[in-house]
């Protein structure tokens, strides 16, 4: 123990000033098209996943995250592919999912084998995080190459309604199965009062318009009005709205929700929703290290709507949201629920699920607001594994620069996924509610270890 102390020691001054970011809320792979979903006091976010290092949108897979909390996002991996649909090749752009009588229904865009097009299918599960299959075995529907970002809404009569399309805007309505098109595909004829300027075909190439409909439409409803949210003003994009009294239009151009600015994306994509008595703008950015137009990650900011029903301006921030819970360490948590991280990516197998890799010396997580309570716990567990290289778990509260409470010292266990629980005693009391951090300590800047799980026992 002396031998870890005076090491930690030593690596102190090479720790990473403290972390008060949230933005964007997953660092732990590139995470675009967020698309937000409450069920059972729960908020889940389906999202796209952009290669590392991409440069182009090479897209094949969709991953869940959930929170109770807003500030800690659990990771459940991902849940559909490219391969999940025979009928589909390529481009596994933006999609969502909702409920309907305890089913969830992922509508997704990608390229047809079939038609050689963009088309827009559909997966389905009796759970929130999966698994997902494919629901028809062909495509909902297909045969243009605007056939893409679709947007799935339910009224409260009952009818569900589909909207999609770049640069033309479509709209349909569902029938109760969720799985077929009740009636014709309507293209909607975009003018000035409706979206800011004509469709496409009929733009003025020289005319300065007030903006133009451009992709990744959101549709949802509050307080009696509609609301349609979409990508805007071509590339790059800002995010508008239009507002209507009905689901299918008329509809009449309210401006900016998210005006240009400096995400280090040139394409965004937004959803709302409302949790917890609070209202919810999910967008993309590239804002993380090595992000960019390519390589777009999920980030939220917290937002009051106008007295009139009427979206303010809402800026992207680094901070993000507010807490609106706190985690149990007394239960055991997963390693992949996360605040914030750096030099940490997730993976998965069927066997184990979900968990973390610690990539290189100076890693960490952070989990915010653990409420440890009145008492103060004596132990903590953790389940590690590693293929070659010992390691040291730091677990301080409060900053990277916080006292340690307690130290992992973890051997080789002979395999990147050959789990052993590993236990620590405290090293002082801690009580009360604490941000936690998981620093891992080795040697080199190369794969350390992988973190399933943790608990903390009185």
């Amino acid at each position: 123990m002396k031998q870890i102390l005076k090491s930690i020691t030593a690596a102190f001054l090479l720790l990473p000033t403290t972390v008060y970011s949230q933005n964007p809320v997953v660092q732990t792979s590139c995470t675009p098209d967020p698309a937000p979903m409450v069920h059972n006091n729960t908020m889940y976010m389906y999202t796209g996943v952009d290669e590392d290092n991409s440069d182009w949108f090479y897209m094949n897979k969709w991953k869940v995250f959930s929170t109770t909390d807003m500030v800690n996002w659990t990771d459940h991996g991902v849940q559909i592919t490219l391969d999940s649909f025979e009928w589909a090749d390529d481009r596994a752009w933006a999609a969502q999912c909702i409920e309907r009588n305890g089913k969830f229904y992922w509508y997704v865009c990608c390229k047809s084998k079939l038609s050689n097009t963009m088309a827009l299918g559909v997966a389905v599960s009796s759970s929130p995080t999966g698994p997902f299959k494919d629901a028809l075995g062909k495509p909902l529907i297909e045969g243009s190459w605007d056939y893409i970002d679709p947007t799935a809404f339910i009224d409260d009569d009952g009818q569900a309604y589909l909207y999609w399309g770049n640069p033309n805007v479509y709209c349909a309505l569902l029938n109760d199965d969720m799985l077929s098109i009740k009636g014709d595909v309507i293209k909607l004829e975009q003018c000035e009062d409706s979206f800011g300027a004509p469709g496409p075909d009929k733009r003025v190439k020289e005319k300065a318009y007030k903006d133009c409909y451009t992709e990744g439409p959101w549709l949802n409803k509050k307080d009696g009005k509609y609301y349609l949210l979409y990508a805007a003003g071509g590339v790059p994009e800002q995010i508008s709205y239009s507002m209507s009294d009905s689901p299918t239009g008329p509809w009449k151009y309210m401006g900016n929700i998210m005006p240009l600015q400096q995400t280090n994306s040139f394409t965004n994509h937004c959803g709302v929703a409302d949790y917890k008595g609070n209202s919810y703008f999910f967008y993309h950015t590239g804002m993380l290290p090595g992000g960019g137009g390519f390589n777009r990650s999920s980030a939220i900011e917290q937002f009051v709507y106008n007295a009139d029903g009427t979206f303010p301006i809402i800026n992207m921030t680094e901070k993000g949201v507010e807490p609106v819970g706190t985690i149990n360490p007394y239960k055991k948590n997963e390693a992949e629920t996360i605040a914030f991280s750096e030099f940490i990516k997730s993976d998965q197998n069927s066997k184990t699920g979900v968990y973390v890799c610690a990539m290189r010396d100076s890693a960490y997580i952070k989990v915010r607001e653990v409420d440890f309570g009145k008492k103060s716990p004596k132990k903590v567990y953790g389940t590690f594994a590693g293929a070659i290289h010992n390691a040291v778990v730091e677990v301080r509260i409060d900053s990277m620069q916080g006292d340690v409470i307690a130290l992992f010292d973890v051997t080789s266990t002979g395999g990147w996924e050959n789990w052993k629980e590993s236990k620590s005693n405290l090293l002082r009391n801690v009580t009360g509610v604490h941000d936690l951090y998981f620093v891992f300590r080795g040697p080199g800047n190369c794969r350390l270890i992988n973190f399933d799980s943790w608990r903390f026992a009185r």
